[in-house]
């Protein structure tokens, strides 16, 4: 099953344009997917959810392009613009933690417009999520942080948040050695009718990266075509697309195939260290490899060339290089080349001739199937030493270099001449290349295999062939291979020691294998294909740099020169499934590869004794060794099972050399114990004694399934190395005798067992050195050599008790209901049987309880035979019919460990750990009028101070009801001065506070001191997970055994074992060595017929009452990503529906349902909680369902029954529930586990087995009298009853368990969560009280009334006809987010010439809100079509917008500002203190509630972005938010606009507003006095100043005159 991809777009922010209409367009490769439009906003708010399946293969997958993209205003005539997108690969979502990001902002790009920077933000969720991983749905209690984007950018670790433009420049310049890609035939018929040999293939090179494809031109007819072109991408960088794709196609006129593909990691290429460098490649050849070259119509392995899958032969190579280059988008001269030419590379690096060898030491295990015919073996490298379609031979003039490698048909029967002498190894020129071994008829090794005779002569092969030089890469390459693999052998033996250390290690480990990867191969790899009738049947493939041959020891290959063992395979697709199990071929072979001048050392490393032979190709053997192996097989253990019934009849086939042996079939067992020695006489092994002893050939064991007809069915294969004994060494320790080892099993990729084994190989010179193999044959068996002593493990005497309760849920046996079932229970030969059921019908439990059997067991516990279990139905006549099995791998669980005498009683002796909410005081606290008296006990590293603050700050441990001043000030402090006045009234608490409150907790846990008081009154247990989860599955006492019938499914087909459980079967076992100690028995009431299984309940039909609380349930499952769930539940032959209250068109429903249902266990334990979707018409679908088995839970120690609530209080939200006090309960614990107590003392303490408990006794009821109780003290001794010991285990607190939702339609893949919890009350007991009430909260109805008073720098938009003036005629619109159609507007102030508006206007938006969520709850038909409303929650935030007014065009839009009511600035005094600040800095600025406010005053900001998406003020807005709750509104109502009643005066606005052409004077008036009012007074002042000046000039003379005259 492929994991779906899920993707939730939650909202956007900040998208650049005015007043826009965005959608969001989810798009996966071809896939494209729509929210729906949101009308004129920059911040819609979406939740909705898309799922998109594939079904193809990881890698493919992993290559899928994720891109985000938002579009403005799509519809229906229009295609919409784009305003930004976002891409990365599925890939680096699958490789986040978890797989997926949650709640993060992904940032949007222009790739069209790469200047222009962040076109805005989407919030959403992407999950790639896979059987068993969970998808997060974490709760938010508040979610302040995620609005802090650029923390929570959608990025993977390590990427800056701040990414640029970049170009990505991929060069081609040319390829060489492609294959065919045309028949012949056409091809002869061209050349009769044209005369011109032409090559038979239109390459081009297609480049596809982050979703974008670029190709070059096609070159006709070319075997080595010369592109020089490259293709230029522009992508952010880092890139959040891991591949680039180069893939070579052959033009076609039908369609174009792949040649070849080559993908290169980005990661590979580039270093983001302090000196790192930005990816760069090249120039450099790429070696690609696909299905095999000769051509066929139809290639039945062309995925191999589209890059799925191992390429099995080499295609072509194509030399190309990489470069990236970050734009500086600031710079104007941004369009740099982006010319498809490029000048040609000279040659990278020089060629020189490289020389392979390889030697066939021998060829075993060759499959029955092609045993008949000769098999031959060829070696190619490149296209070098392929003899049936290697190189097409360009029709140009042939290279030099060609010839040397050219075929060597011919030359088969040629001897090679050639000196060993060195000094003559350089003259090479008679050394003609020889890549395939001679033909040779395979001889019968067993009735599956043969094996070629290779004995004395090995043959041998010699190729030739030029590569550029890049050996270095390859050295370093294989330098870090070195050192990690060294590390990871120092790794494994530190292993205990440093834990932390390890994992530093081990990232290191993983950086060092990816980086020894090397991107920049020169050298192909290395084929060895397996022929027979000169068809390709088997392959394999060696990497290069592993022969690599290098003078410094570290960087030679670590294949280079030594004997390994090859497995051949099945190419492509036939070698996965069953066909690829079985091997086609073992090779032990010897490869050399180095340069040909270094030739000399070809030989060096192999086996001594070998020597060249310059005779015919084989190299002849002096010494051979001989052996004897001694194959002890011990045993075996989850097995794959085979046959129908659910079991496998085993044998195991061991293969050595040439040699093979069979164990004995064992019937009906998937944990055979075959305890058999194999004896393998005279091996003869070739090569030096010391090799052979510290590098042993590899010993193959397969475990074949018996059928009666047919041949045996594979289950699986092992490797194993032998321990090697020399004749000259001493057979004793510390290496023998040798240890028995696990053995994993696997069958294709999936592990299918283990094999419990030793080998060992013991060198043979004559018979009286070998060690005798003691121990007679076993006359029971036969000729049967058991392991012997030293080997087979110890046994001691062991008795297992088995407990049996009874069977569930049995399905039917070959069409037949099982009736009288039987366990038979089975361990090493040994076994007991329960008693039959009689019915199975009326009580599935079994009447005898406990049976016990004794029998020899290893002491080693890994070396434990496993248990099985199995159930058989006893039919008429004597007949038994299996029903199912189970094999308890492991009995170490069930192991019995006396409690230890020695530890004082203050601690058990197998005391749990802590959990992080058993905070480690004991804490109790008593409140009384006037003080507070806190007493802390028993504290450990813990700061005293803080502690006794936060107590006292918390203090409201006991509420009472005093006079209404005192509860006031008490609640002020109980929610750290956060709730308003109408909240303090008790009343308004209910178990949706205590809900969200212990949530709230839940997130603070993290904090240290928090999770001291984990417990107070408000809280209970959260589990994000299922109850089981956190408390073992409940097997405390009584285990469930999953019983399987059926053959076991394969990884391919995905057939899950879920399908195979016929039914399960419950009980337990207990095992203890004996003699047990006399303390045990002696104790006071213990019975015998128990055993171990003392103080256990009795299994006889018990009533209960089952009372389901369904909270919430979380998580999407409709197409259309919404659903309308309702609950059924069943249990047993009953069943509820809830299909009357389904929640309509809801993701995450809230239920707030409880469900009462009456059970009698056994026979009804298995409650199922199913969601449902509701459809009109139609059946309705299952979303999912969970499943809890309530009788583990009933009978559990952990008491599951009903949880214990935090504190005891008779009335109110958290009145105790269970119909047992804390008294009554604590007694009846005491009872039970034969504990002293309780005794309760003076001045609250309470003593319970030596241990003394403190606690308050005070407790109120309803008239706020206060009466002494015991029932605090009981209630804090429950609490920490995990501290008692021998009996005391973690009780199961108030709570509320999170369960998954699962489909069987998606195995293993989660379809949502509940929130849900069960309490069970026996019907023997008195009846519990009624359900809590856990209903919805409804919303509460409020309204807003925002006043818009004034604006002021409004920006001015319109040029005034006749006078060119800067006006703007403002309206200001506002709404509620999520309801745009609601959307109200003050009348319009014309002819503004300032961008002062006066309005005095009012709006009045009536909501409902879920105070707790801070949601607005909106209720609508999500279409005209729609048959119900459907209920949105949506963020409290309100939009004003201020517009410009047009006659005859659209209105223009001039900016907004969007206030979230739970927080926003407040508003500033003056227009003046009003700044851009408000809206850009908000996180630093001190925020306001208008649910505590209820009423603000002051002047807003409105802000646009402008042409460089820069924030600009575009003007300001003077608004007064009031806000009151419905009751209060309908006692004091208002008008909307100016209206009555409560009416707004008129606004005092200017004359101008009113047009020009209405009144000319007023307007002329108005200009002249506003416009040039100050030019006008300028002039006047001017010719005063000119007539005093002529007046002065006109009378000065005559002045003069007078004054000088004397006149």
């Amino acid at each position: 099953s492929k994991p779906p991809i899920s993707i939730t777009v939650v909202e956007a922010r900040q998208l650049v344009g005015l007043n826009m209409d965005p959608v969001v367009c989810v798009e996966i490769g071809e896939d494209k997917k729509y929210t729906s439009m949101k009308e004129s906003t920059n911040c819609p708010y979406y939740n909705e959810y898309f799922v998109f399946e594939f079904h193809v293969p990881p890698d493919v997958m992993f290559d899928k392009i994720l891109k985000l993209s938002v579009i403005h205003s799509k519809n229906l005539l229009r295609s919409g613009t784009l305003v930004g997108t976002f891409k990365l690969d599925v890939g680096t979502v699958y490789s986040q933690p978890e797989h997926q990001f949650y709640h993060k902002w992904a940032m949007l790009s222009d790739p069209d417009d790469i200047t222009a920077g962040c076109k805005g933000y989407i919030k959403c969720d992407i999950a790639v999520v896979g059987k068993g991983d969970n998808i997060k749905t974490p709760h938010k209690a508040n979610e302040t942080d995620e609005d802090d984007i650029e923390g929570n950018l959608l990025l993977p670790e390590g990427v800056p948040l701040e990414r640029q433009w970049a170009r990505f420049y991929v060069k081609i310049y040319r390829a060489e050695g492609l294959p065919k890609m045309n028949t012949s035939i056409m091809a002869n018929v061209k050349k009769a009718f044209i005369g011109e040999n032409r090559d038979l293939v239109d390459p081009y090179v297609q480049v596809v990266f982050a979703g974008q494809r670029g190709k070059t031109s096609v070159q006709k007819s070319s075997y080595e075509p010369i592109w020089n072109e490259q293709v230029v991408f522009t992508e952010m960088f880092p890139p959040l697309c891991k591949r680039i794709k180069v893939q070579i196609r052959d033009s076609d006129k039908v369609n174009d195939v792949a040649i070849g593909t080559h993908f290169i990691d980005l990661r590979k290429i580039a270093n983001d260290g302090d000196k790192g460098f930005l990816p760069t490649m090249g120039p450099a050849w790429v070696n690609m490899y696909g299905s095999t070259r000769h051509y066929t119509l139809i290639d039945e392995h062309q995925d191999l060339n589209e890059g799925l899958g191992e390429g099995v032969s080499f295609r072509a190579r194509l030399l190309i290089s990489v470069a990236v280059e970050i734009l500086d988008t600031t710079s104007t001269e941004i369009v740099s080349s982006t010319e498809v030419q490029v000048e040609p590379v000279s040659n990278i690096s020089e060629v020189k001739e490289f020389f392979l060898f390889g030697s066939f030491l021998e060829a075993t295990m060759i499959d029955r199937k092609i045993g008949d015919k000769p098999i031959s073996f060829e070696v190619t490298i490149g296209n070098y030493g392929n003899q049936i379609d290697g190189v097409s031979k360009p029709t140009a003039a042939k290279k030099k270099k060609k010839e040397g490698g050219g075929e060597s048909d011919e030359e088969e029967s040629e001897l090679i001449q050639q000196n060993s002498s060195e000094d003559e190894a350089d003259d090479d020129g008679d050394l003609v290349s020889v890549s395939s071994t001679p033909p040779m008829k395979p001889v019968i090794t067993d009735r599956n295999y043969f094996h070629l005779p290779y004995f004395e002569k090995k043959p041998c092969i010699y190729i030739k062939s030029w590569w550029q030089d890049q050996r270095r890469r390859l050295y370093n390459s294989n330098i870090m291979d070195k050192i990690a693999d060294k590390m990871q052998s120092v790794g494994m033996f530190l292993m205990n020691t440093v834990r932390d250390k390890l994992k530093m290690v081990q990232n290191f480990l993983h950086r060092l294998r990816f980086l020894a990867d090397e991107p920049q191969h020169s050298i192909p790899d290395v084929f060895v294909w397996m022929m027979s009738n000169n068809k390709r049947i088997a392959y394999a493939r060696i990497p290069s740099k592993d022969i690599l041959y290098s003078i410094v020891d570290e960087e030679t290959g670590k294949d280079c020169g030594k004997v390994k063992a090859v497995f051949l395979r099945l190419p492509g697709k036939k070698g996965f499934g069953p066909a690829g199990w079985t091997v086609q071929a073992k090779m032990e072979m010897y490869l050399w590869l180095g340069l040909n001048k270094q030739r000399k050392d070809f030989l060096s490393g192999l086996p001594n004794g070998f020597e060249e032979n310059k005779a015919p190709r084989r190299s002849p053997c002096l010494q051979s060794q001989v052996f004897q192996l001694r194959a002890h097989m011990y045993q075996a253990r989850s097995l794959f099972a085979a046959d129908s019934s659910g079991l496998s009849d085993p044998f195991a086939r061991v293969f050595f050399s040439t040699h093979s042996q069979v164990t004995e079939v064992l019937s009906e067992t998937l944990c055979p114990t075959w305890d058999q020695l194999l004896v393998f006489d005279d091996v003869e092994l070739f090569g030096e004694a010391g090799e052979l002893r510290d590098d042993p050939p590899i010993i193959v064991v397969e475990v074949y399934d018996q059928d009666t007809v047919g041949k045996a069915e594979f289950i699986g294969r092992t490797f194993a190395k032998p321990i090697t004994k020399m004749c000259d060494e001493h057979y004793g320790p510390p290496r023998f005798p040798p240890q028995l080892e696990y053995y994993q099993i696997y069958r294709g990729n999936s592990t299918a067992g283990d094999l419990l084994a030793a080998f060992e190989l013991l060198q043979v010179r004559g018979r009286a050195e070998l060690p005798p193999i003691d121990g007679p044959t076993d006359s029971e068996r036969g000729p049967i050599l058991p392991v012997p002593m030293g080997i087979r493990p110890i046994l001691s005497r062991y008795r297992i008790e088995v407990l049996f309760w009874g069977l569930r849920d049995l399905k039917r046996v070959n069409l037949a209901q099982v009736d009288r079932p039987r366990v038979d229970i089975e361990c090493a030969g040994r076994g007991v049987q329960s008693a039959l059921i009689q019915n199975y019908k009326k009580n599935p439990n079994f009447s005898t309880l406990v049976k016990w059997f004794e029998v020899d067991l290893p002491e080693n516990e890994l070396l434990h035979p496993p248990l099985n279990v199995r159930v058989v139905d006893c039919r008429a006549f004597g007949r038994y019919t299996l029903v199912g099995s189970h094999a308890v791998t492991s009995l170490r669980r069930f192991i019995y460990s006396p409690p230890d005498k020695t530890h004082n009683n203050w601690a058990s002796a197998g005391r749990p750990t802590h959990t992080m909410q058993d905070a480690f005081l004991l804490l109790f606290i008593s409140i009384t009028r006037d003080y507070i008296f806190v007493l802390v006990w028993g504290i450990q590293t813990m700061d005293f101070y803080y502690l006794t603050r936060s107590l006292i700050r918390r203090s409201f441990l006991y509420p009472q009801n005093e006079e209404k001043e005192e509860k006031k000030k008490k609640k002020k402090k109980k929610k750290g001065e956060v709730e308003e006045d109408d909240e303090t009234d008790e009343s308004m608490l209910d178990w949706w506070s205590k809900y969200f409150a212990s949530i709230e907790t839940l997130m603070e846990v993290r904090d240290r001191f928090c999770s001291i008081l984990f417990y107070s009154i408000l809280f209970y247990s959260v589990y994000n997970k299922e109850l089981e989860a956190e408390y073992d599955n409940f097997e405390d006492w009584l285990h469930t055994f999953n019983l399987y019938r059926g053959k076991a499914g394969d990884d391919d087909e995905a057939a899950l074992d879920d399908d195979r459980i016929v039914g399960r079967f419950k009980g337990s076992m207990c095992m203890y060595k004996l003699p047990l100690s006399e303390e045990i028995t002696r104790e006071v009431g213990f019975d015998p017929n128990m055993g171990m299984f003392q103080s256990i309940p009795h299994n006889d039909p018990i009533n209960v009452l089952v009372r389901i609380f369904v909270a919430t349930d979380l998580h999407p499952a409709d197409v259309n990503g919404k659903a309308d769930p309702y609950v059924v539940i069943k249990l047993g032959k009953s069943e509820l529906k809830d299909k009357e209250n389904y929640i309509s068109k809801q993701l995450n429903p809230v239920f707030g349902k409880a469900f009462d249902m009456e059970a009698t266990f056994p026979m009804e334990s298995m409650l199922t909680v199913s969601v449902y979707d509701w459809d009109l018409v139609g059946t309705d679908d299952l979303i999912g369902e969970t499943k809890i088995d309530l009788e583990n839970r009933f009978y559990s120690k952990h008491r599951a029954t009903c949880g214990i609530a935090n504190s005891y209080s008779v009335h109110g939200y958290n009145v105790w529930r269970d119909p047992m006090k804390p008294s009554q309960i604590l007694a009846k614990l005491c009872k039970e586990g034969k504990l002293d107590g309780p005794h309760y003392g003076p001045g609250g303490r309470v003593k319970v087995a030596n241990r003394v408990f403190m606690g308050a006794t005070e407790i109120e009821d309803e008239n706020g009298m206060f009466l002494t109780y015991n029932e605090h003290l009981a209630l804090t001794v429950l609490k920490h009853w995990e501290e008692i010991p021998r009996v005391g285990c973690k009780l199961i607190p108030e709570h509320v368990e999170t369960r998954p939702l699962l489909n069987p339609d998606h195995p293993g893949i989660e379809q949502g969560r509940i929130e849900m919890w069960v309490d069970m009350f026996p019907m023997d007991m008195p009846a519990p009280g009624p359900a809590i009430d856990i209903s919805p909260r409804k919303p509460k109805k409020y309204e807003l009334r925002v006043i818009i008073w004034n604006t002021d720098e409004v920006i001015l938009e319109d040029d005034d006809y006749f006078t060119g003036e800067k006006s703007s005629d403002i309206f200001v619109r506002g709404w509620l987010k999520g309801q745009q159609e609601d959307k109200q507007d003050t009348d319009v102030h014309y002819h503004s010439l300032t961008g002062e508006g006066n309005f005095n206007w009012r709006f009045v938006f009536p909501f409902d809100y879920l105070m707790a969520e801070e949601k607005i709850v909106i209720s609508k038909k999500e279409s005209m079509f729609s048959w119900d409303e459907t209920e949105y929650k949506i963020p409290a935030r309100l939009t004003l917008q201020v517009w410009d007014a047009d006659h005859f065009s659209a209105d223009d839009f001039l900016g907004a500002i969007e206030l979230d009511l739970n927080r926003f600035p407040r508003g500033a005094k003056t227009a003046k203190q009003c700044s851009i600040n408000m809206v850009q800095n908000q996180a630093e600025l001190p925020c306001i509630s208008i649910f505590k406010q209820k009423r603000v005053k002051g002047w807003w900001p409105f802000v646009a972005r402008d042409e460089n998406d820069e924030m600009e003020l575009t003007g300001k807005v003077e608004a007064e938010l009031h806000l009151m709750s419905a009751e209060e509104a309908e006692k004091s109502p208002v008008g909307l606009g100016r209206n009555e009643p409560d009416p707004l005066e008129k606004p005092n606005r200017p004359d101008t507003t009113f047009l020009w052409f209405l009144s000319p004077l007023k307007a002329i008036r108005y200009l002249v006095c506003n416009r040039y009012k100050w030019l006008i007074i300028k002039i006047i002042v001017a010719l005063l100043l000119l007539m005093m000046l002529g007046l002065f000039l006109y009378s000065m003379p005559g002045y003069l005159v007078k004054k000088l005259l004397g006149a």
